[in-house]
């Protein structure tokens, strides 16, 4: 078995090689026989690195502990499931799953050749097989999941306990997806760049690859949030952790280029933003890829030291330093057929939200990478901390939510200042109204005030939007309400899909300002019957036990059982919260968790005395948590509404209906 999983590794890095020479040989000479023989090699890929995976999960399956990478995040006892997560839960066998599936966006690009301008495709090919095969370079000679012990142990070490949580199923490979998703986009980008295209079709290619990347980082990063709100026990979703911020960075700059290829398309104006914008969010996905992969930062959500350092962050430098030489000699070919008409435009504020939209991903890069460099430049050792973040992303990120609420107002070329003071005067008044209720609900903090009157003058402008579409339809046809507005949106998925993004993150955004401003934490220890009064909750301990999982042999549960009553003694949960002991000697404490609209009560075991006779808990109260992932479901909800193909639209009754463009004819 590792001499076949070895071997395909050989061919594949060989192939793409190979591959990667014809395709820019092709691009070159214009010559179509070897772009088409790239192009296959490229369909190859898929079929040789499908044949590797499997092999390395029958190993793991099958308890192979001749194979180091198996012996590292496997063992006998291990759950059945927890043996196939076990191929992303190493360095070895994550950047091989990694290989596999950019082999699979490989195929889906290939296959979709025939949609590609011809000049294209060879460098295309080029660019995704060289990727390709850096990645199967390093895993073949710098990670090789196919090594074999001299003589093999007995059994393995087991998964880490951090990754055996269910959320680890989906999260590492959403955030693979999304991390290998924008090579396509970026390879179109380097594409046109090599080819000198002066005309704006292969920009309309990048939307869709890249919203599709997108829609896979952003589920990521929700599910990634969610596991550790319920793995690490520490009352929080998101603590600015550098892994975390590695992933966060090409969010952003992916979503700021989403928004400048609108103006693009409508307007042929950005051009060098879009390009720019790319570039940038593939060089971001692989010095993400490289401080997880080679850690060099400390997180909890890194891997270990390893050899690949060197080789990926020469990879790094030459991604960024080729790709911003490549622009820089094209930039005469990427300008801009308008001008900015007016300041009062939407242009103009797509403008600005892509500059806001930098700033925050430079704070967030700086705040990330600083102690790095301090350390091996001065030899000091610091640390940012949320409060840096907070402080300085927060006010960047209010701005974000003011624009989102001007722009649905905001109409291109220019805007008459007096139907634009009507429509914002109205926000304001939504705004104004959600500050007093606000207040009237309890609420103090100036900050928090400010933010949910942000969120209201965001999401006033966006559902006055759909309200005045589906008024406007219901008037010309007498469609009934969920028809008009069913029909509104397939008519145009692109606005109401991104509108729908944006009601999501005003969502997560009034989730964030309520548990970041009125968190609540209380510590104490209990004995048998004892209560404890916290935030209008009174907590009666109940009891401990201890027991061993029939499918998982090698952990020790302890757990407690508390009664949750409300202020008037009404029973409302039983919560039992735990902690997990490894025969490794790691443990994990989860918590218990009892979630409403308004409220997550957030409970921990934090210790206990033999026989249960005392216990100590730790427990915080959590508001508007649960709107984050109400947010977060609707913001996906949003990007497939935006995404999904998109029908013919059918005539409005008294619309005539729409003549079909002829197709250009190629000289």
């Amino acid at each position: 078995m590792s001499l076949l999983g070895e071997g395909l590794l050989d061919l594949a890095w060989g192939l793409g090689l190979i591959g990667t020479i014809m395709a820019f040989y092709a691009g070159w000479r214009r010559e179509a026989r070897w772009a088409e023989v790239a192009r296959r090699i490229g369909l190859a890929m898929a079929p040789l690195l499908t044949l590797a995976v499997v092999l390395l999960e029958v190993a793991l399956l099958t308890d192979d502990f001749r194979l180091v990478y198996v012996a590292q995040v496997s063992r006998q006892t291990q759950p059945f499931f927890l043996k196939i997560t076990a191929l992303w839960g190493g360095q070895n066998g994550s950047l091989l799953f990694w290989s596999w599936l950019l082999s699979l966006f490989l195929l889906a690009a290939m296959v979709r050749a025939d949609r590609m301008p011809r000049d294209l495709l060879p460098y295309t090919i080029g660019v995704l097989l060289l990727t390709q095969t850096f990645f199967l370079l390093l895993n073949r000679f710098f990670a090789n999941p196919f090594e074999t012990f001299p003589v093999p142990p007995a059994d393995g070490r087991g998964l880490n306990p951090l990754l055996r949580h269910p959320g680890m199923i989906a999260h590492p490979p959403l955030l693979y997806l999304g991390f290998v998703g924008f090579t396509v986009p970026y390879a179109i980008t380097i594409a046109a760049l090599l080819a000198g295209r002066r005309d704006e079709s292969w920009l309309r290619l990048l939307r869709r690859w890249t919203l599709v990347a997108w829609l896979f980082l952003s589920l990521g990063l929700l599910v990634g949030a969610r596991w550790a709100y319920d793995v690490l026990g520490w009352g929080g979703y998101w603590g600015w952790d550098p892994v975390e911020n590695a992933a966060l960075l090409p969010w952003l700059t992916g979503t700021a280029f989403l928004h400048s290829v609108m103006v693009q398309e409508r307007r042929g104006m950005l051009k060098v933003w879009t390009a720019l914008l790319i570039i940038l969010t593939y060089a971001l996905v692989i010095l993400g890829t490289f401080i997880t992969r080679t850690g060099v930062i400390a997180s909890v959500h890194a891997f270990a030291r390893s050899a690949i350092g060197g080789p990926f962050l020469v990879y790094v430098g030459l991604v960024l330093v080729g790709s911003i030489a490549l622009l820089a000699a094209r930039w005469d070919l990427l300008r801009s057929e308008n001008r900015i008409e007016a300041w009062l435009s939407r242009e103009t504020f797509f403008l600005l939200n892509n500059w806001l939209f930098l700033g925050i991903a430079f704070a967030v890069f700086w705040g990330t990478f600083y102690p790095m460099f301090s350390e091996l430049l001065f030899n000091e050792k610091l640390t940012v901390g949320p409060p840096y973040y907070n402080q300085v992303t927060g006010p960047m990120f209010g701005a974000l939510y003011l624009l989102m609420g001007v722009i649905p107002f905001i109409r291109w070329r220019r805007t008459p200042g007096t139907s634009l003071r009507l429509s914002v005067g109205s926000s304001l008044l939504a705004a104004l109204g959600a500050a007093a209720l606000a207040a009237l609900a309890g609420v103090r903090h100036p900050w928090a005030l400010l933010g949910f009157s942000l969120c209201a003058f965001a999401g006033w402008g966006t559902l006055l939007d759909y309200a005045l579409g589906v008024w406007a339809r219901r008037r010309a046809t007498g469609e009934p309400w969920p028809v008009a507005l069913a029909r509104l949106v397939t008519r145009n998925q692109r606005r109401y899909g991104g509108y729908l993004i944006h009601l999501g993150v005003i969502l997560i955004g009034i989730g964030v300002i309520g548990s970041q401003s009125y968190q609540q934490e209380t510590q104490r220890t209990l004995g048998l019957g004892d209560s404890l009064t916290f935030g209008g909750y009174r907590l009666v301990y109940q009891g401990i036990r201890q027991y061993t999982p029939a499918t998982e042999p090698d952990v020790a549960v302890t757990e407690a059982w508390v009664r949750v009553y409300d202020r008037s003694g009404q029973w409302l949960a039983d919560l039992y919260p735990y902690v997990l002991q490894y025969d490794t000697g790691e443990s994990l404490t989860p918590p218990a968790l009892r979630a409403t609209l308004k409220e997550d009560l957030y409970l921990l075991l934090s210790g206990w005395v033999e026989g249960g006779n005392r216990a100590t808990f730790k427990a915080f109260i959590n508001p508007l948590v649960s709107w984050i992932w109400i947010g977060g479901i609707v913001l996906i909800l949003g990007t497939f509404v935006a995404v999904w193909p998109m029908p013919t639209p059918l005539p409005v009754a008294g619309e005539l209906p729409r003549l079909r463009e002829k197709p250009a004819v190629a000289s």
